[in-house]
């Protein structure tokens, strides 16, 4: 009798690991960027808290094109060629591989996350130019340590890192330990480093009570932060100008966007390693 095929055994583990009786966040918020990796519990929650709050569909989307442009400043402005994106999240239009490489072919790029759903989906973002690599870690923020020793297989600690974490620090309920795991990452990237964060923020009544809505559906809870400790997590950075704004404000488009005059309830910025 032969051995089981390895990859079936891995794709067996990882359909036993993803749960479709609960609401899961990367589920969630691919159906709120108009997706179609979500089940119908995911769905249901979403379109319930539509009802509550339609605004998040406009955190959900104008992030993403935050996303854009920060890469797209880290490359062109700032010659940044490695990336390290921690909660990736489902991969959408724009990811942050597509993004950097479509600027610059050489750009290196490491998706982090620990769903296993997104783990299904690892194929799709493992695509890249022939020049600059991609590559994908089955690993938890709660442990940075072992994200950067295994992101050293692909990235070159020696030269400047952009440490990518949109939308999932939420998670972390405590924020000191939230602002800890970000410091530690940050103490293994070299000087010319850059953070890169934005994250749903409590400044509306309608986005406390989409998360308070959230936290009840049975998922992993998201806990809604002020502006105020949002920017905390680039304490000891440099912050690139405009500094912590909503997202939508964040360098818009040359010539003006729609988009930069919808008031979001999320927040971001960039910051600089300096030494």
């Amino acid at each position: 009798m032969s051995d089981p095929d390895p990859q079936l055994v891995a794709a067996a583990e990882i359909r036993a690991r993803i749960d479709t009786t609960k609401p899961h966040s990367a589920r969630f918020w691919n159906y709120f960027v108009g997706g179609k990796d979500n089940y119908e519990i995911d769905r249901e929650i979403g379109d319930h808290i539509k009802e509550i709050f339609p605004g998040l569909v406009d955190v959900a989307l104008t992030s993403r094109h935050f996303l854009g442009r920060a890469v797209g400043y880290l490359v062109e402005d700032q010659g940044i060629r490695q990336f390290l994106d921690i909660g990736t999240g489902l991969p959408t239009a724009d990811n942050t591989h597509e993004v950097a490489q479509r600027l610059a072919p050489d750009a290196r790029i490491v998706y982090v996350d620990n769903d296993p759903m997104v783990l299904a989906h690892a194929r799709a973002l493992l695509t890249s130019t022939p020049e600059g690599k991609t590559a994908y870690l089955d690993a938890d923020l709660y442990d940075p340590d072992a994200i950067l020793k295994a992101a050293e297989g692909t990235l070159d600690f020696s030269q400047p890192v952009a440490l990518m974490i949109l939308n999932t620090l939420g998670h972390v309920a405590d924020y000191e330990q939230a602002r800890g795991l970000v410091s530690r990452i940050m103490d293994g990237l070299p000087a010319g480093s850059h953070l890169v964060i934005s994250d749903s923020t409590s400044t509306s009544e309608g986005m406390i009570a989409a998360s308070d809505a959230y936290n009840s559906s049975g998922a992993v809870p998201y806990y809604v932060r002020s502006v105020e400790e949002i920017g905390g997590f680039f304490e000891g950075l440099e912050l690139v100008e405009p500094g912590i704004v909503p997202v939508t404000k964040w360098r818009p488009e040359a010539g003006g966007s729609p988009a930069a005059d919808i008031a979001v309830d999320a927040y971001g910025g960039v910051g600089r390693k300096l030494s």
